[in-house]
């Protein structure tokens, strides 16, 4: 059974930064894809970033490029999300999820958004406080 778990979730001043952590269990082999999502009330769940996990590869929100870093640490089976240079906007629920299967590269699975992941995990509040 794959499950994700994440972490690292808090309150933090504009302009600071966080790490969130994506811990992943339960995968049988390496050709999945893991994507941060935030959520906030009245809006739909936006794709911020994903990962795959076969080589690598990533893909950001241009709303997020240049401030977030995705990176992976497969010895821990753990999926990090940097996030520095903080704005008010950035708060939401930030949730991680897989694609279990990537078919083509990592940036057809962001594209997909919500519609392209198999598994999702609880969710965890970021909030950036002006």
């Amino acid at each position: 059974e794959v499950q994700l778990m994440e972490s690292g979730g808090g309150l933090v001043q504009a302009g600071g930064s966080l790490r969130l952590s994506c811990a992943a269990s339960g995968f049988t082999s390496d050709d999945y894809g893991i994507c941060w999502f935030r959520q906030v009330p009245g809006k739909e769940r936006e794709g911020v970033s994903c990962i795959s996990d076969s080589d690598g590869s990533t893909v950001y929100a241009d709303s997020v490029k240049g401030r977030f870093t995705i990176s992976s640490d497969n010895a821990k089976n753990t999926v990090y999300l940097q996030m520095d240079s903080l704005k008010t906007v950035d708060t939401g629920v930030y949730i991680c999820a897989a694609d279990g299967a990537v078919l083509g590269d990592i940036a057809t699975t962001f594209e997909l958004g919500v519609y392209g992941m198999d598994y999702w995990g609880k969710g965890i509040l970021v909030t950036v406080d002006s």
